[in-house]
């Protein structure tokens, strides 16, 4: 894969409910970190997205630990995939860290603007 080519996150529910991926996605796409100004869906903050017992379960990241954005980011990224997956949803943090090579357009790059 060359740097100009968009990597689609694979979560489980491209294998368990490939139906419901699109709509998530567009859903997730409207949430946007202010400071970057890129979608988490871009970003690849949103690490997995599971559907157990008729609930949604997201695995999110923030860019950075103590991003003063993170608590309005989580609120809006429930919202989202509530309207997205059309039933309730737990929000996981998880500790990965995040670093460039989790965006899905590492063309972003090409911006200049992290260097």
């Amino acid at each position: 894969m060359s740097d100009s080519e968009t990597r689609e996150v694979q979560w489980t529910i491209h294998q368990t409910h490939p139906e419901r991926v699109e709509e998530v996605r567009a859903k997730l796409s409207e949430v946007v970190d202010p400071e970057i100004g890129m979608n988490i869906i871009q970003l690849g903050l949103i690490r997995d997205v599971s559907i157990e017992n008729g609930i949604g379960h997201l695995k999110m990241i923030l860019t950075t630990p103590f991003c003063p954005y993170g608590p309005a980011m989580i609120e809006m990224t429930k919202a989202k995939a509530v309207e997205g997956l059309n039933m309730p949803v737990n929000i996981e943090m998880g500790l990965d860290v995040w670093d460039f090579s989790m965006m899905e357009d590492p063309s972003a790059l090409d911006w200049g603007m992290y260097s």
